[in-house]
């Protein structure tokens, strides 16, 4: 997908483990599918999953998710990745590494929730994004999109066009809907911890409800509308209510949030369709579209 992205197979992981973490050396480890851009994954053993970046921009994520996770978990009322161990470059491969306690489940992608299983996990994110908001945030980094929605106005508006010129996305309706969110109220309050990323592929289901939140990557503060893009890139109309009462967010970051849906979803479609990330292109779509419709309803 990336041009500077480097080689993982299971013959590099198992080298890695068994050269850092002898313990653990030995153990089978099998590659999970996944339609994430930034880290490989695999399972090692029974309970246990490596992650590693696949391009330098992913790098620093690592160090981020080691020092953060731990702070925010007892928090939470879903469960999140646990760190188990970090992995140094070694063995060809040239960034730092996690091992993680592996979390039982399918991604929301993979296997959509149920209609009642969707109605509690509007009421389950809702509530998660409530208590990260509230956890102290002293010393934490600022999130990769911790910032004004309209940062990528030009690219939004380049996806417009192609996307509108082809009729994938109706262009006046596409550009109005932006417009209204650039024109929301800016965050005002203290930053306040972030996701960052809150796709259906970094929320796990198991037995029809939702029991997980996964990648942490973009974890670190700032405005709290680019989680609440969470209502269009998962939720349906019947349900982003009951998130939106559930989070307590207020009109002027829904607006925000539901143009950070707009953002994501047309430049997460524009970028990888046509076969580059099948996965990422349908679930901008859907974003995109949601978000749309949504602001026309208003």
């Amino acid at each position: 997908m990336h041009a500077d992205e480097v080689d993982i197979d299971e013959s590099l992981v198992e080298r890695l483990v068994a050269a850092q973490f002898p313990q653990w050396a030995g153990l089978p480890v099998r590659r999970v599918r996944s339609a994430g851009t930034d880290n490989a994954m695999y399972r090692l053993g029974g309970d246990m999953a490596v992650r590693l970046p696949r391009m330098p921009d992913a790098a620093g994520q690592v160090g981020a998710e080691q020092r953060w996770l731990p702070h925010l978990a007892p928090h939470l009322p879903l469960d999140v990745p646990v760190p188990l161990g970090l992995g140094a470059p070694g063995e060809g491969y040239g960034f730092a590494w996690s091992v993680y306690r592996w979390l039982d489940g399918e991604n929301l992608y993979d296997r959509p929730l149920p209609e009642d299983g969707l109605h509690d996990a509007a009421t389950g994110l809702g509530r998660f994004l409530a208590a990260l908001h509230r956890v102290g945030t002293a010393g934490a980094p600022r999130s990769f999109r911790g910032g004004p929605v309209d940062t990528a106005d030009d690219e939004v508006r380049a996806a417009i066009r192609e996307l509108g010129a082809d009729g994938t996305h109706d262009t006046e309706a596409a550009t109005a809907a932006w417009e209204a969110a650039v024109r929301a109220p800016q965050w005002q309050g203290a930053p306040v911890w972030l996701h960052g990323d809150l796709l259906p592929g970094n929320l796990l289901g198991h037995r029809g409800r939702l029991t997980a939140v996964i990648d942490f990557g973009l974890v670190g503060v700032g405005d709290p509308a680019c989680d609440v893009m969470a209502a269009w890139t998962l939720l349906t109309a019947e349900t982003r209510e009951v998130f939106r009462g559930a989070a307590g967010v207020d009109e002027a970051t829904w607006a925000r949030g539901r143009g950070w849906a707009l953002r994501f979803g047309l430049t997460a479609e524009h970028y990888y369709r046509g076969g580059r990330n099948p996965v990422l292109a349908a679930i901008g779509h859907r974003a995109a579209a949601e978000a749309i419709a949504d602001h026309h309803r208003a």
